[in-house]
């Protein structure tokens, strides 16, 4: 199964933390929209919808007290013939992009409970959009995938299930390009990466743009834990492998000396597959008074992650590439037996590794996309793939069953 990610936004929250002159890197689509939409106090431009899908209507919410502004309008699809409604961008083949879709129902159709249906990128299903519980508490929902582009065009698709009862929905299409040296571990000719958690620890404050210039949204995490510390604010990230912001070591949860630390992170319980996991630590002392080392090993669920981690003021993370979960999830910092001061940890994050569902093959796909260009009123359902997946190929066009699919008859 597809991990379904509710990352709680709230309403009264503004989108990024602090203002900047400058943008993300990137598309920052507002669904539903007739003019741009400019975030309170940042200058971040959100842009209309209209050229990225020729389908679906728009509509703005009757209610807009305390929202973002993207999320007062969206974007609806009612043909219920349809196999998917797709937003296709412009992109560069080989390049990563970090892929956020936002959905607040709002009511916007009369009902109680928004419908429940698919969103997929390129040729993969990417996961179940399900956001009753967060609708009812009063929230947003997003979700994230870190994907590769395999072709010059990047495919955002929704689509019906056996569940949907009322007109698939979205509120904004993020699009923001990250450095081909981030998340590198993974074969992204063959996975993507989907958000399961990215967090900081011993905060309340959400760390997004411009502190983080790929628009990231770091999620403070708090439980049992009660010892809080803040770290010297001097650090320079820019050599980091994900490229952490440099406020993702500004707090963090420490144990006393001697004893180990357990942090139940991420909150939520996992399906049973493979993962992608960076942690971040940094020793809070100021520099001079470190004449003792602050070192520890790192256990998850019980097994070895790291041993005898030395963790300095100049900050250290360590990942795995994939590593198996399953269910709750325990991180466990045990200090060695010659330290004199307790294991901290500062942020982490968490991807599924999700394995792609392939493309059709490009001679075929460019010729179904003349086709459809010469058509004057093409079957709406003919964007983003073809073929793929195969429950949601477009309308009368069979294909084959091989790995990189084949047109075979329309």
């Amino acid at each position: 199964m597809y991990l379904s990610i509710f990352l709680p936004w709230l309403l009264c929250i503004p989108l990024f933390v602090h203002s900047s002159p400058h943008e993300p890197t990137g598309l920052l689509i507002s669904c539903g929209s007739e003019t741009k939409q400019t975030v309170p106090d940042t200058g971040v431009t959100y842009i209309p919808d209209d050229g990225f899908t020729l389908v679906g209507n728009k509509t703005a919410l009757e209610t807009k007290d305390k929202l973002l502004p993207i999320l007062t309008t969206l974007r609806y699809f009612p043909d219920t013939a349809a196999r998917k409604y797709c937003y296709t961008f412009q992109a560069i083949k080989g390049s990563k992009y970090l892929v956020r879709t936002v959905y607040y129902y709002g009511g916007f159709d009369g009902g109680k409970e928004p419908p429940v249906f698919d969103q997929i990128i390129g040729g993969t299903k990417w996961s179940v959009v399900n956001t009753t519980e967060d609708y009812a508490n009063g929230l947003s929902s997003y979700y994230e995938i870190i994907f590769v582009a395999g072709i010059k065009t990047l495919s955002v698709c929704l689509a019906r299930n056996n569940h949907t009862v009322s007109s698939p929905f979205i509120s904004a299409i993020e699009v923001i390009s990250l450095d081909d040296s981030m998340y590198n571990s993974t074969d992204f000719g063959a996975h993507a990466l989907v958000t399961v958690a990215r967090s900081r620890f011993g905060n309340e404050d959400i760390i997004s743009f411009p502190e983080d210039p790929y628009y990231r949204l770091w999620q403070p995490f708090e439980d049992d834990n009660e010892g809080v510390v803040s770290s010297q604010p001097s650090l320079s990230t820019s050599d980091f492998w994900n490229k952490p912001p440099p406020e993702a070591f500004a707090t963090g949860v420490t144990s006393s000396t001697g004893k180990k630390l357990d942090v139940k992170w991420p909150p939520v319980s996992l399906p049973s597959t493979r993962y992608h996991i960076s942690l971040y630590f940094r020793d809070n002392r100021a520099p001079k008074t470190t004449s003792t080392w602050r070192v520890f090993s790192v256990a998850v669920n019980g097994e070895t992650f790291y041993n005898n981690l030395n963790v300095t003021t100049d900050g250290v993370s360590v990942y795995a590439a994939e590593w198996p979960l399953s269910g709750q999830t325990l991180i466990s910092l045990t200090p060695d037996a010659k330290s004199s001061i307790g294991p901290l940890i500062n942020a982490g994050e968490i991807y599924q590794i999700m394995p792609l569902g392939g493309h059709t093959l490009m001679q075929d796909a460019m010729a179904m996309e003349e086709i459809s260009r010469s058509f004057d009123n093409p079957p709406s359902d003919w964007t983003g793939d073809p073929c793929l997946p195969h429950e949601n190929s477009w309308t009368g066009v069979m294909c084959s069953n091989e790995k990189t699919p084949r047109v075979t008859s329309l």
